[in-house]
């Protein structure tokens, strides 16, 4: 799918010229397959089209908004009729007091929330409350786990310095021992522990969450007084219409929210216990754009849909379809293809693949085929899919299989994946 003389390769030249390296961020396709068009038209339902009009059917969901699909009649109709009575006013809307009474009776464990716009935000303001709370520093958290783009957890620190990181001790995700040593070593200035709700590192598999590391999270921080962090910003509502640790029985003292809570439109949520609504209401955090109403009225409609629809189990059965479907195809290719996490949030990957050259083979004959995926970060399936769009993935994961076959023996390395090898993903 070549880019010359497209409009994708147009923007991307003139893009050059008036923004920082073109694109920036996780949305920035340079460390994906160079026929990957990095900007977009439009989305509906489960499918989004690039500015060449090409159509895909979008397994990265917008790395987690989609839950209900794109341009959702319903969740966008009511964000349009708040936009034309007022969306971001001197104060907020009714709105945000009935949001979050929706979110307290949602989740079990919160009694209070908050609401901002990004995950970095609600992931740095349960930091911020919680070393209010505790009167202490040190965080506690896992090597590789995402939790923003702040200076204090942003994973390439360029630009930052070392004292934006101070007070952070990383464990092992899923290792009890060395979880213990790491609240061993913060001593009696331990203010939280950040955990995800599974390992969603990326370019490496994932794991679901160890119920006795989890359990040793909660234990360790009643003894120490510290606050348990569950950052359920990529993951929630994709495993539970809980917060995700109540299926293993674990409750957190406060939970970060977002992605998916308005169905994409920009907003995010701390959610908290009793115990640290004194703390949350002493921090000063704030942004012009917090308060608006019309993502709300959106999230409004996004939990009713949550609580009222079978979304979760749908989307589920769709997942282990595919995961079903996709072993099967990968088989009788003879390849080894590995696929970890949650049905609904799946990641794929190869054995014998460290410089992800089939992954990048793979990924690209699938986006020839119509369906987007991604050689090295977890997917999401969204409400909108259909066993008959799981189907043409599968029927394009064959033909995926078959042309990585044919590609295989004349593979090269991927030059930008070069630190894979050379020392190691994050």
């Amino acid at each position: 799918m070549p880019l010359s003389n497209s409009r994708d390769r147009e923007l991307r030249d003139r893009a050059e010229a008036v923004i920082p390296g073109g694109m920036y961020g996780h949305q920035s396709t340079a460390l994906l397959p160079d026929d990957y068009p990095q900007f977009f038209e439009r989305g509906e339902g489960a499918h989004i089209w690039d500015v060449d009009g090409r159509r895909y059917l979008d397994l990265m969901c917008a790395y987690g908004p989609n839950l209900f699909g794109y341009a959702n009649p319903q969740i966008d109709a009511a964000f349009v009729r708040q936009l034309g009575l007022g969306d971001t006013l001197t104060g907020p809307t009714a709105l945000m007091v009935e949001l979050a009474e929706a979110m307290v009776a949602m989740v079990s464990h919160a009694d209070w929330a908050m609401f901002c716009k990004n995950g970095t935000d609600a992931t740095t303001m349960a930091l911020t409350a919680a070393r209010a709370h505790t009167r202490r520093k040190t965080v506690v958290r896992a090597k590789g786990a995402y939790h923003g783009a702040a200076p204090w957890c942003v994973p390439r620190p360029t630009g930052t310095l070392d004292t934006d990181r101070a007070y952070q001790i990383l464990c092992d995700y899923n290792d009890v021992a060395s979880l213990e040593a790491a609240v061993a070593q913060a001593g009696d200035d331990l203010a939280c522990i950040f955990a995800a709700p599974f390992k969603h590192d990326a370019f490496i598999d994932q794991a679901e969450p160890d119920p006795a590391y989890a359990r040793r999270a909660r234990e360790l921080c009643d003894r120490t007084g510290a606050l348990l962090i569950v950052d359920d910003v990529r993951a929630g509502l994709r495993l539970a219409r809980d917060c995700s640790w109540s299926k293993i029985g674990v409750q957190p003292d406060l939970s970060t929210w977002g992605k998916c809570i308005a169905n994409g439109h920009g907003l995010s949520a701390l959610l908290g216990a009793d115990k640290a609504r004194k703390a949350a209401a002493s921090i000063f955090v704030t942004g012009s754009f917090w308060f608006q109403a019309a993502p709300m009225a959106a999230a409004l409609e996004t939990l009713g849909l949550v609580r009222e629809t079978d979304y979760l189990e749908r989307i589920t059965a769709l997942g282990e379809r595919l995961r079903s479907g996709l072993a099967e195809r990968a088989s009788a290719a003879g390849f080894s293809f590995r696929q970890t996490g949650p049905a609904t949030m799946p990641l794929f990957l190869f054995d014998d693949d460290p410089d992800l050259r089939k992954g990048f083979c793979f990924s690209s004959a699938m986006l020839e085929r119509g369906v987007y995926a991604h050689p090295w970060h977890n997917m999401f399936l969204c409400a909108a899919m259909t066993e008959a769009d799981i189907e043409a993935a599968l029927d394009a994961a064959e033909g995926a299989f078959g042309e990585l076959k044919r590609q295989s023996p004349t593979l090269q390395p991927v030059p930008k994946l070069a630190f894979l090898t050379a020392g190691g993903a994050r």
